[in-house]
């Protein structure tokens, strides 16, 4: 039976990895970060870069994701900082996710460490209640692939992320049909996901942090303060209303990429042969997901942290690097045009994915330039084989070699 707008018959779970690339890390060097409270993952001892997860540990002395390294470093002095373990990571959470299809008949990959799961049905084919499943399969994970995960449950998907953050670290919370609306109302307006700063900051002007304190105000009040999109989103999201499937051939919406440098970079041709890496980085990706981007976004930081960004969307979908990193340079150059300073961040982005085997579509009175050829989609796919089979460094852009 499909769901019905109250969710009754659904029994979602969302598993979340417990600081996934912490234990990750540690999992990889077991003599050296695996030894250690205070462990950092992302950027350097020298305080460069951003942290990309801490240690529980280290949390409790304020560090926290996307915090510049040198501030978790003043922060939590005693810190090990290390790198981010890519390879491992991405291997561990297909291990995961190959687990997890095993326990439940739906499964989808939310991130690298999140997993949303449908159960409809299987209450009576388990026979054991939502919670008892929930402690089951986080037990299984752990065993199998040496990974805390923290669980929460609900008849919404949205509820069941919510009630993994109330399960942190390595517990379950289910939320009881019925009892939606009780849960929600214990929760800041801040919680609820896609609420950002801003919104948090407009609402909090007129009165609201609790979502039990904006419950009383009308829809209509809302929309006129929000627009009318948004205020309608917003109610229906403090109630927990959520009518979302979970959906494993959920299309994939954005690829990227990004690099924070141990020293400033100053030179544009530093800057474009590091551009030119990650293009190679995001287009690789794109292609092994079988698809291609039509918008191209290029993000800068400066030394003195100030984030830029430039898009630009084309009419032809692309798929490698040489296109990619054609637009990628101009957007680039138009950002340093802009602010001529030294660089501590680089980043591609590629959105409004497509399926590769899309037709291409050009309008009626749009001439027909092409990015991209044949041949050289071609060889990209050889490229691709080349470094699946021999390393990723077996195939290199003559103007990379040797970075």
């Amino acid at each position: 039976m499909a769901p019905n707008e109250s969710g009754q018959s659904r029994r979602i779970l969302l598993v979340d990895c417990d600081a996934f690339f912490v234990q990750v890390a540690r999992l990889e060097d077991p003599e050296g970060a695996g030894k250690t409270d205070l462990l950092l993952v992302g950027g350097s001892q020298t305080g460069r870069g951003v942290v990309t997860a801490a240690s529980y540990g280290a949390r409790r002395f304020g560090v926290r994701s996307a915090m510049p390294t040198a501030q978790a470093l003043r922060l939590c002095p005693g810190a090990t900082v290390v790198g981010v373990p890519r390879r491992a990571c991405g291997h561990k959470s297909r291990e995961i996710r190959s687990c997890l299809e095993k326990l439940a008949p739906v499964v989808q990959a939310a991130s690298i460490d999140e997993f949303y799961l449908d159960l409809a049905g299987t209450d009576r084919l388990f026979g054991e209640s939502l919670e008892v499943t929930a402690h089951r399969i986080r037990k299984t994970v752990l065993e199998e692939t040496q990974i805390s995960v923290s669980i929460g449950g609900a008849t919404r998907r949205m509820i069941a992320k919510l009630a993994s953050d109330v399960a942190k670290p390595g517990g379950v919370h289910i939320v009881p049909t019925g009892q939606e609306a009780e849960f929600m109302k214990r929760l800041d307006l801040a919680d609820i996901p896609g609420v950002g700063p801003s919104l948090v900051e407009a609402l909090r002007k007129r009165g609201l942090v609790r979502i039990e304190d904006a419950l009383g105000v009308q829809e209509t009040w809302l929309e006129r303060w929000f627009g009318t999109h948004r205020g309608r989103w917003l109610y229906r999201r403090m109630r927990g209303l959520d009518s979302s499937r979970v959906d494993p051939r959920e299309p994939r919406k954005s690829i990227s990429s990004e690099r924070t440098f141990f020293q400033d970079l100053k030179s544009d041709e530093d800057l474009e042969r590091m551009l030119l890496r990650l293009c190679r980085s995001v287009t690789h990706t794109l292609r092994k997901a079988g698809l291609r981007a039509r918008t191209i976004t290029v993000k800068l930081r400066d030394g003195d942290f100030k984030t830029r960004s430039r898009s630009r969307t084309v009419m032809e979908p692309l798929e490698t690097e040489g296109a990619t990193y054609r637009i990628a340079r101009e957007l680039l150059a138009e950002l340093r045009i802009q602010r001529r300073t030294p660089a501590r961040l680089l980043g591609v982005g590629l959105t409004n994915l497509g399926s590769g085997d899309d037709p291409v579509q050009f309008g009626l009175f749009e001439e027909k330039v092409r990015l991209e050829g044949h041949r050289e989609r071609t060889l990209g796919h050889v490229v691709d084989g080349l470094r699946e089979r021999f390393g990723d460094g077996a195939v290199l852009p003559g103007r990379i070699i040797g970075d």
